[in-house]
């Protein structure tokens, strides 16, 4: 099995395909996106690569599928795998075939879940909060703008059996895809979820770091991962990647079970592959599906700064609570309450103030940047608290100051950005289901 790149639209190397496709291939892959990026996707629809990124990946794929014969199974598209990203990518399949003259069965697995279908789940007490989340309150799930199941192999398996050769998934676990075509070609458990785990983030099991296409061959006793660029898998390497995105680096929770990789064993077969023996897989005796979901919190306005005033910097902590004083009387001359906004300080640090002018290179800590960030209710309310935070950090007095005109350096005109709608996280929870597939309907297409 291959996959072309950790997320659809990260990009890789033509060549590198072609390699894969030369030594024999039986299905082609990719992750179609991750929860890494935030919430604002999930929440907004929105795609976090650029759609000429993704289409370039995609048409690649599509004429070596295509031409080859292969299975093509994207999990989690378009970003988040909601009804948008999967709908935006399944319109792009569609037009590459069009101006490509491809044709071919495809199955879309759809993700997002209703609100009634949770409240159900909720009230009959077959949901449960993961890590440190608080129980799911029908309040929660009424806020949401968003909620996606992700969704385990089964999904993926039924469509390639109903006929599908193109499988555009919403949101999935990312292993799945992969894992789902080497179970459904009746290998174990262990080494089919091994693979996918090697596969979901295309070629990071690989030095040096950069874009490549990874090729696993999935064995009864264990899998090989050879990258096909010019880079190489080490034991170090893949046991390295083997340990990523999860709270125990021996035991990854899946949708049907835990793969437990604590006696892998990691044996070079040739100076570019690695051979990985020794996983385990503990079947689950329910089955669970995690919760994603988004939820609006308001609109979000940022303004940069940079002051290198040295007395200013040894008064920090004092200089920005009287800022955010200063602030809130203002917005409250405004009519704006404290509960209708969050302004928030980041501080960074070297030659964001002078760039390659400054004369100062050995002497860290002699300048602040500062990232203002403001929340608002609404777009009004985060442009006016912006501006009153902006203003104040370039004015507010503090003992000792000699500079009595601007004391920061902004880099932009406008000097306020209006950065869209916020949002947060506001589920990460399992729910309980008899069968893999019930949440995730699957619609089949002649395109």
């Amino acid at each position: 099995m291959v996959s072309v790149s950790g997320i659809l639209g990260y990009g890789y190397p033509e060549a590198a395909l072609q390699a894969a496709l030369a030594r024999g291939v039986d299905m082609l892959g990719c992750d179609g996106g991750s929860s890494d990026p935030g919430p604002y996707y999930l929440g907004s629809g929105q795609p976090f690569v650029s759609l000429r990124a993704m289409k370039r990946d995609l048409r690649l794929m599509l004429r070596a599928a295509v031409a080859h014969r292969l299975p093509m199974l994207i999990g989690t598209c378009g970003g988040a795998g909601g009804e948008p990203h999967l709908q935006l990518v399944a319109q792009m399949v569609r037009d590459i075939a069009r101006e490509e003259g491809l044709h071919f069965p495809m199955a879309l697995i759809h993700s997002e879940q209703p609100k009634a279908r949770i409240e159900a789940g909720r009230r009959e007490g077959r949901i449960r909060p993961l890590g440190r989340m608080p129980p799911l309150a029908a309040a929660t799930i009424e806020r949401a703008t968003r909620i996606v199941g992700l969704c385990g192999p089964e999904p993926y398996m039924r469509a390639l059996d109903e006929g599908a050769q193109v499988v555009l998934g919403g949101r999935s676990s990312d292993p799945a895809p992969f894992a789902a075509h080497a179970l459904r070609a009746q290998l174990p458990p262990a080494q089919a979820w091994y693979a996918g785990k090697m596969l979901e983030c295309g070629a990071a099991p690989a030095l040096p770091k950069g874009p490549d296409c990874l090729m696993v061959t999935v064995r009864e006793d264990g899998v090989i991962c050879e990258p096909m660029g010019e880079r190489a898998c080490t034991p170090l390497s893949v046991a390295n990647h083997s340990l990523h995105e999860n709270a125990s680096p021996i035991r990854h929770v899946e949708p049907g079970g835990v793969l437990d990789t604590s006696d892998c064993r990691f044996e070079a077969v040739s100076p570019r592959a690695t051979l990985v023996t020794g996983m385990r897989w503990q079947p689950a005796a329910t089955y669970t599906v995690k919760l994603e979901a988004a939820e609006r919190l308001g609109h979000r306005a940022v303004s940069f700064a940079g002051t290198r005033d040295p007395g200013l910097i040894g008064q920090l902590p004092g200089f920005l609570d009287r800022v955010r004083a200063l602030v809130a009387e203002k917005a409250r001359d405004l009519e704006i309450g404290p509960e209708a906004w969050r302004l928030t300080i980041h501080r960074y640090g070297l030659d964001g103030v002078m760039g390659a002018r400054e004369p100062r290179r050995d002497a860290p800590g002699h300048e602040i940047g500062f990232l203002i960030d403001v929340v608002g209710e609404d777009a009004e309310i985060a442009a006016a608290v912006i501006a009153l935070a902006r203003t104040s950090m370039l004015h507010c007095d503090f003992p000792g100051r000699l500079c009595k005109e601007g004391n920061m350096a902004i880099p932009f005109s406008p000097s306020d950005l209006m950065a869209g709608e916020v949002y947060r996280f506001s589920m990460a929870h399992v729910i309980e289901t008899e069968d893999p597939c019930a949440l995730f309907p699957i619609e089949h297409e002649r395109v």
